[in-house]
């Protein structure tokens, strides 16, 4: 078969349909003249061809896989990144809830405190107005001088002190390394402003503090709340570490 397009000749059927699939020519004839075999020559410059062919072949399919494999490592990065991103949301997610549930459960057992307190005290001052009664009968008062006697000794009597949440300041004396610390803050405070404070004036970087009685450690954690819902109010002893 030869090429009318490009005068290219063929010993196949085969050879002519390859050599048409890639150069589009479609005019075909039977040729009766008799193709010459390659010399020695001829087939060392055909085949370097071919080598030189598949050569750039595989060069062109190199560069092509350098930049699908650039491509895919962008995208397996940005995949990566967006990852990394959501689990440090829901971690600061997660630690923002465990913060407001341990704070939460300080101001529970602070209230419970104070309710035990009151009703302590409530006691107290039962048994103190029925001994007073009881020693007034004895004394053969009648009830004027029993109401007198009580009335006078709730007078003399100490004065009740306040509770927690009528004081609006704190009185803390902080031991730092570098001495102690005396200052006021008003109640709503936090403790991470107290910590900034303990740092600017002694230049030491505040990790936690401790507390001897009751025997408590406020870390990081607590640092978001505010004195009056740690129970440091009026006043507290705090060690600086």
């Amino acid at each position: 078969l030869v090429c009318n397009e490009c005068g290219k000749k063929f010993r196949s059927q085969a050879q002519a349909e390859f050599h048409a699939s890639k150069t589009q020519h479609v005019d075909f004839a039977e040729s009766t003249e008799e193709i010459a075999p390659l010399t020695e020559t001829e087939k060392k410059a055909r085949l370097e061809e071919l080598r030189r062919k598949l050569a750039e072949k595989r060069a062109g399919m190199s560069e092509q896989d350098k930049v699908d494999k650039k491509r895919n490592e962008e995208i397996r990065r940005k995949s990566t990144k967006e990852t990394q991103d959501v689990k440090e949301d829901l971690k600061k997610k997660e630690q923002l809830k465990e913060a407001a549930a341990k704070r939460k459960e300080k101001q529970d057992e602070i209230d419970a405190k104070t309710r035990i307190k009151a009703k302590i005290a409530s006691d107290k001052e039962d048994r103190r107005l029925r001994a007073e009664t009881e020693k007034a009968q004895r004394e053969g008062r009648g009830a004027l001088g029993v109401a007198q006697a009580i009335s006078a000794s709730t007078t003399a009597g100490p004065a009740e002190s306040k509770p927690a949440s009528a004081y609006t300041e704190a009185r803390l004396r902080l031991q730092t390394s570098a001495g102690n610390v005396q200052k006021t803050f008003p109640v709503a405070t936090t403790l991470f402003e107290v910590a900034a404070v303990v740092t600017q004036e002694t230049g030491t970087e505040v990790q936690s503090f401790t507390q001897n009685f009751p025997k408590k450690v406020f870390d990081a954690i607590d640092f978001g709340a505010t004195l009056k819902e740690l129970g440091l109010v009026p006043s507290a002893l705090l060690i600086v570490k």
